[in-house]
């Protein structure tokens, strides 16, 4: 693993952590948006999207694209699995990759190199690159979503909106109750470097997701029958959490399938077509457990697999 410093590739590790041993997570490099009255407007063909399917940040963007109809406007290149030293690479011998199909390039961080020379960050997905200036618009997932939620309805005929006004303010409290405590919860636990940090980020992580098991009493969604943002945040880290976050990331409180209102939630968002589609988890449980050497340094990989 490693990142760009001034535009140069750096090995090292990418987990940063506060002096008590508390993950913290990089904040986003590329924060533009696309709009009808900016530099990067919405038009078929001009963006393409950069992503892996282990990522749970890069999944919410695939599954917005397929719920928005956007597979014909905007196109997608999917990394190997294995992050290594240089990050995330576009090698195409792993099933369901498809190699950097705009420049042929050997490693995601050449993209990075490619919009900003002397940028430093760190390589992440997804990336949602502008083909006609040849520059990175975004790279933040939560904000992605919402340029595919509404930019793009012109173009496909497709209104839905699954971050309706009437409910956007009670949609960003869950949010950012579940990005800190579950969504990043999983990172914090699994990447503590200590055992008081462990334990916090652990005990946040199973209140909240008790929090949730009490809203979902007798509701499909979290917002009744409708289903909204807050969901789509939700389900890849749900998804990934038996077969990878309760083993490999120590959340070993409870499995989701030993709760009954959150497994039956689970598995009703998994009959969703753009939620099947874009869930691998052969990409899902090669990345974690062959990825994290410091975690698991002789990359076996376990014999798991997920009842839904």
């Amino acid at each position: 693993m490693g990142r760009l410093i001034d535009g140069k590739w750096t090995t090292g590790s990418i987990i940063t952590s506060d002096k008590k041993g508390r993950f913290e997570r990089i904040p986003r490099s590329f924060r533009d948006t696309i709009s009808k009255k900016g530099p990067y407007s919405p038009e078929s063909g001009r963006y393409h999207l950069y992503v892996s399917y282990a990522c749970p940040w890069a999944h919410r963007t695939l599954i917005y694209r397929l719920l928005k109809d956007l597979q014909d406007h905007i196109t997608v290149s999917v990394v190997h699995p294995d992050m290594m030293d240089k990050g995330w690479t576009f090698e195409t011998e792993f099933t369901d990759t498809t190699g950097d199909e705009l420049y042929n390039y050997s490693h995601l961080y050449k993209i990075y190199q490619k919009a900003q020379s002397d940028v430093s960050t760190s390589a992440t997905v997804p990336v949602l690159w502008d083909k006609k200036t040849q520059k990175i618009v975004n790279n933040e997932s939560s904000e992605i979503i919402r340029f595919f939620n509404t930019e793009f309805n012109k173009l496909t005929g497709n209104k839905e909106d699954f971050y309706p006004e009437e409910l956007r303010e009670n949609i960003d409290e869950i949010n950012d109750k579940v990005y800190h405590n579950v969504n990043n919860g999983v990172y914090k636990s699994g990447f503590a470097k200590s055992q008081e940090a462990y334990e916090e980020a652990v005990t946040n992580l199973f209140n909240t997701l008790d929090w949730l098991e009490q809203i979902l009493e007798g509701r499909k969604y979290l917002f009744g029958n409708r289903l909204t943002e807050a969901d789509i945040r939700l389900i890849p880290t749900l998804l990934r959490f038996d077969l990878v976050y309760y083993i490999h990331f120590k959340c070993s409180v409870r499995k989701i399938s030993e709760y009954k209102n959150l497994y039956r939630y689970t598995k009703d968002l998994y009959s969703i077509n753009a939620i099947i589609k874009t869930t691998n988890f052969n990409h899902i449980k090669r990345h974690y457990y062959y990825s994290h050497e410091s975690l698991n340094p002789k990359r076996i990989i376990p014999k798991i697999t997920l009842n839904l």
